[in-house]
């Protein structure tokens, strides 16, 4: 391929500002934005949730109703076409049985059948649309029916032969896993058992890997790291046999959304040569967490699902020792029951120290950005991150532990201090967290040292631009490859 304007639609199960459950709804409203600032035409296709209100955008119908198959019958779609404010046009699949008489994203037991609906009601829609793609970008097992789909029979007819596909895996710990006669819903019983897929079961993230021209991580660590079978788990195998079609791209910020100088939700904006402003932040900060207001202390703030991947477990020895010293700490977040009831009986303890916020609250984050001295990830695996990424652009110095994405972002101030942007800790344990801990806790105490820190993570370019760029070269190499069958 040379270097001629591309077309892809990218496919999302969530997406900003339409729906938002995690990081992927973030890449896939920033992403195809990005691409088009490069100048190709890409276009985004999700479902149409009940949450997505008519009267919040404006959508237009795209011709009549088109039949979906499911199982031995079919089911009636509608197109539904509108424009971002970024000029990227997004199409909507509306069908009132599976997405638009439903307000969540994810979590109903036909999840399984929704979003192998979801794959064969992408694949009805193409030929209704006026623009055909050259290539297929889908992400996560939601999408994963479709470049499987495109292997088996989109490459033996005509219209949909030349669609090459780039499957990314956003995170390997959610695989899609359901019975096989799932293939019988989706009429793709020719679909072949994986050697990693258990007995009588398919695996969609799995058979994304296996089917797609391409794969891809949201990190280049990441992508290393599931050749591991501590992190790749019973697809490491798999992975290996497509390790020469395996990359990793680090994720992004919109940094447009993410502008500590423009953020309406924080008390004091700012930017570099203002920095010392970020101080009216900390002590709002305090004050909404009830938290004596000193510029002295400090802060530590996480904003984080409770999850044993996010390594939440190893917070109640860190937090022991840490707040028997002079800190102060504020975590954002919900997740599993046992970790609430550990946090509060910790919070408890230490009630003039530490405040939890066992909510979501997109507001209260961006102020957690902007006011926190510390920002701790101690995620045992991360894809790419995100909150480390934020927390830099905001002015926090993050202490993350050395895995993935996390690696691939913060550079130790103990391994490279001129360039540094934080602190890395390994290996996983509430040891090394809490050294990690303590050594950002003596530099916070110089503060030339400290604010050199806070510089470096305010200039790094985590833009998407880079991230396009090197997603655009995907696209072309993934064409070449599907070229040479």
């Amino acid at each position: 391929m040379g270097k001629e304007k591309l077309k892809v639609l990218f496919l999302s199960a969530e997406a900003v500002p339409f729906a938002k459950v995690g990081g992927l709804a973030d890449v896939a409203g920033a992403l195809p934005k990005a691409f088009r600032a490069l100048g190709h035409d890409v276009r985004l296709m999700i479902p149409r949730y009940g949450s997505i209100r008519s009267n919040q955008f404006a959508f237009e119908k795209l011709g009549k109703p088109f039949p979906v198959v499911r199982g031995p019958g079919e089911e009636l779609v509608h197109l539904i076409h509108t424009t971002t404010a970024d000029d990227v046009p997004v199409y909507l699949l509306w069908d009132e049985k599976y997405f638009s008489a439903r307000e969540r994203v994810y979590g109903f037991d036909d999840d399984p059948q929704r979003f192998a609906f979801f794959g064969r009601a992408i694949i009805a829609a193409l030929p209704h649309l006026d623009w055909m793609p050259d290539i297929i970008h889908a992400n996560d097992w939601h999408t994963a029916i479709v470049p499987t789909w495109l292997a088996y029979e989109g490459r033996y007819l005509r219209e949909y032969r030349h669609l090459a596909s780039l499957f990314t895996i956003h995170n390997l710990a959610y695989q899609g896993i359901s019975g096989r006669l799932i293939l019988t819903f989706a009429r793709m019983d020719y679909v072949k058992h994986l050697d990693v897929e258990p007995p009588g079961q398919v695996n969609w993230m799995a058979q994304g890997i296996a089917n797609a021209d391409l794969v891809n991580t949201v990190s280049p660590r990441y992508a290393q790291d599931i050749l591991n079978p501590a992190v790749g788990g019973d697809l490491t195998t798999l992975l290996e046999q497509r390790q020469d079609r395996l990359c990793g791209v680090l994720n992004g910020i919109d940094t447009d959304l993410w502008n500590p100088a423009t953020d309406p939700a924080i008390p004091q904006q700012f930017d570099l040569s203002t920095l010392q402003m970020r101080a009216v932040n900390k002590a709002a900060l305090q004050q909404q967490a009830r938290l004596p207001v000193r510029s002295d202390v400090p802060l530590v703030g996480m904003v984080t699902r409770l999850d044993y991947v996010k390594g939440i477990d190893s917070l109640e020895p860190i937090l022991e020792h840490a707040l028997a010293n002079d800190i102060q700490f504020v975590l954002l977040g919900t997740g599993q029951p046992e970790y609430h009831e550990m946090l509060q009986a910790l919070q408890a303890r230490f009630p003039d120290k530490m405040q939890l916020f066992l909510r979501y609250d997109e507001a209260l984050a961006r102020r957690i950005y902007a006011g926190c001295d510390i920002f701790f990830m101690p995620s045992r695996f991360e894809p790419c991150g995100l909150g480390q990424i934020i927390a830099m652009r905001y002015g926090a110095v993050p202490v993350v532990h050395k895995t993935g994405g996390l690696a691939d972002t913060v550079i130790d101030y103990h391994e490279q201090p001129d360039k540094a942007t934080g602190f890395t800790f390994t290996p996983f344990s509430p040891e090394a967290g809490l050294d990690g801990l303590k050594r950002a806790l003596r530099v916070f105490r110089s503060r030339k040292d400290w604010q050199a820190l806070q510089s470096n993570g305010m200039k790094a370019d985590f833009s998407w631009t880079n991230s396009a760029k090197k997603y655009v070269e995907l696209y072309r190499r993934a064409l070449e490859l599907h070229a040479q069958g």
